[in-house]
């Protein structure tokens, strides 16, 4: 049973719940002030019924003190007082001729007797509904005392009916307030579930959940603002991986045009010289070495998180001059220049902090004249690396680590236009940031400030 109200309530949409479990509440709060309304007022009116009975006993007890008439009142017809009153003694053998008008128990006797406590006691007199107090008169004597209780019945009927209207009402009412508070409160549910599933039929991530003006900044508005975020890095994301996907396909249109081309002259052999055939292979190699390095990038760039296995402490120091020497080895017409101010320390992966700085090598050296210097400063928070060459226009400045971006000045020069991307993302990976500014006096400056735990 337990099971299949489960699968029931899996089954239900979360409105139907939320409506059923607020309905559920407000219904078990109605009947319960109702059903203790309804026991507070029978209780007061029988309460009421029982004091005039204990006045009457009293009343009785203070005008016939001692021996007194057996039946004081004799007639229980009527609705109000005066009440039916009868002397009872503990003896049946001093009862009168004449059979009592109120029922004689036991436990009567027991009263008289001062063997217990007054008692009260519902009755039939006369074919009406009473009720008696039965108590001790003197020794050897118990007084009972009847009233007509037809208005304290049907005062508690109509009272019971009453509080079942209004709990009917009130379980009615509930059901509306719930469903209607269900479908107020999840309506930006409503909506972003409409939103998702536009966006997984139609896969576009521009649409967007609209957010009332001035609404209180509660968890469900929250959740829609949150999603919309989300939607709006998708949007980004998937804006990115197009573009990447754009511009990679137009950088390998070339060489693989080229490569093409060579390949098909090479088919053609026989019908080349010797010279025509060794440049054909050399430019074939040419394009070959090209391609693998543009699709190598590409497999760098799409890992965004270092390989925790391989991560350890790195010293900056030794690894940036045996990549100045490296860099000098490569470009041996450009003077690197190296001064270390420290020897700071970083949690990373070497290889990747070596392409790091080979890359901004490579690039200082590009745009460096013949015989230019390219000056390499590592401190304890910032490695800088400075060329002499034209430097970057303004215009250029806040593009140069994008992927594919080639300036106007670098369009003639060998590279993918990679390299800056992916240096900047290796800095990233390893808590570091990489900027870029045009230096003082010409040429480009890129700074790499290390995190304060270096």
């Amino acid at each position: 049973m337990r099971a299949q109200h489960a699968r029931w309530r899996r089954r239900r949409p979360l409105r139907t719940r939320l409506a059923l479990a607020t309905s559920a509440a407000v219904a078990l709060v109605t009947l319960g002030v109702c059903t203790a309304g309804f026991t507070i007022m029978r209780y007061e009116l029988v309460h009421q019924l029982d004091l005039q009975l204990t006045q009457h006993a009293t009343l009785v007890q203070q005008q016939n003190r001692g021996e007194g008439p057996q039946v004081l009142y004799a007639e229980c017809g009527y609705l109000a007082a005066p009440a039916c009153t009868q002397i009872v003694s503990a003896d049946p053998a001093r009862d009168p001729a004449t059979p009592y008008l109120l029922p004689v128990a036991p436990a009567t006797r027991a009263v008289a007797a001062g063997q217990r406590g007054g008692y009260y006691s519902g009755i039939t007199v006369s074919g009406h509904p009473a009720r008696m107090l039965t108590a001790h008169f003197a020794p050897g004597k118990a007084v009972q005392v009847a009233l007509r209780s037809d208005a304290v019945q049907q005062g508690v009927r109509q009272a019971g009916e009453l509080m079942a209207a209004v709990a009917g009402a009130g379980v009615l009412l509930a059901g509306v307030l719930g469903y209607a508070v269900a479908r107020t409160g999840l309506a930006p549910v409503a909506r972003l579930t409409a939103t998702a599933e536009r966006i997984a039929a139609t896969r576009d991530a521009t649409v967007r959940i609209d957010l009332p003006e001035g609404r209180s900044e509660d968890e469900v508005t929250r959740l829609a603002g949150a999603f919309n975020a989300m939607l709006g890095e998708l949007e980004q994301s998937v804006a990115a991986q197009r573009r990447l996907v754009a511009d990679a396909s137009h950088e390998l249109r070339t060489p693989l045009t080229a490569l093409r081309t060579n390949a098909e002259l090479l088919a053609k052999a026989e019908q080349l010289t010797p010279e025509q055939r060794g440049r054909a292979t050399a430019g074939l190699q040419r394009q070959l070495r090209e391609v693998t390095g543009l699709v190598n990038d590409l497999i760098e760039l799409a890992r965004d998180e270092e390989p925790q296995a391989l991560v350890e402490l790195v010293r900056l120091g030794p690894l940036v001059a045996h990549c100045v020497e490296t860099a000098r080895g490569h470009w041996p017409a450009i003077a690197f220049e190296y001064a270390s101010q420290g020897d700071p320390t970083l949690p990373g992966v070497p290889a990747r902090l070596v392409r790091l700085v080979g890359n901004l090598l490579d690039n200082a050296a590009k745009f460096s004249p013949p015989g230019g210097p390219v000056e390499v400063t590592l401190t304890a928070g910032e490695l800088t690396v400075r060329d002499h060459g034209p430097g970057i226009a303004p215009e250029d400045l806040p593009y140069v680590f994008d992927r594919f971006y080639r300036a106007s000045a670098a369009r003639a020069l060998p590279g993918s236009g990679l390299g800056l991307a992916m240096a900047r993302q290796i800095a990233r990976a390893h808590g570091s940031e990489l900027t870029a500014h045009s230096a003082p006096g010409g040429g480009a400056l890129f700074r790499l400030a290390l995190p304060p735990t270096a």
